[in-house]
């Protein structure tokens, strides 16, 4: 049994509406174990056999059904969500502001140029990095708001579907993660 996390991309905006409470009920009847929502952008921790881009297929054809729109998932095991809570390179620079500096994640791994590429539209102040398969994007005073990196242009600088969780979240997230191992909350 492998703990997983799940983000799911462009919900509860507009038409494409996904009560986490009926998310969790949805995960249970397709076989996800413990369910876990953490507020309402769509990040569902689960437990469940098999790989992940398995669990991704399942998912995402069970929302579809259920919601009656298509949401992307990427889906992380609860070993690599740690992970990029060890590597976030704005960690601790005093110049960094928790809710503006955002892990982001997509289903396939960055193309080898994506820095650079969001780099070309990246507004002063904002600082972009790559460790591993995350883009790690400080979007610094100006907040996400004024920034100039929108999600297509950032989906096609990557090559691949991308969503985003500030740093607060990335940190919420891993704590659930480790209450589950502690069977705190599970």
């Amino acid at each position: 049994m492998q703990t997983y996390l799940a983000l799911m991309r462009a919900i509860n905006v507009g038409n494409r509406q996904m009560p986490m409470a009926d998310l969790r009920a949805l995960a249970q009847e397709i076989g996800f174990e413990r369910p876990q929502t953490y507020i309402a952008s769509g990040n569902l921790i689960f437990d469940h056999h098999g790989d992940p881009r398995h669990v991704r297929d399942i998912l995402k054809q069970a929302i579809e059904q259920r919601f009656g729109f298509r949401a992307e998932a990427i889906v992380r095991t609860a070993g690599q969500w740690r992970g990029y809570c060890g590597a976030n390179p704005f960690d601790g620079d005093a110049g960094a502001i928790d809710k503006m500096v955002h892990l982001c994640l997509t289903v396939e791994p960055p193309k080898a140029d994506a820095v650079d590429r969001l780099n070309e539209r990246a507004q002063p102040g904002e600082r972009i990095a790559r460790v591993g398969d995350a883009i790690w994007i400080d979007f610094g005073p100006g907040g996400v708001g004024n920034s100039k990196l929108m999600p297509a242009y950032m989906d096609k600088c990557a090559g691949s579907t991308l969503t985003a969780r500030n740093w607060n979240s990335v940190r919420k997230l891993r704590d659930m993660l480790d209450a589950r191992t502690k069977g705190v909350g599970a």
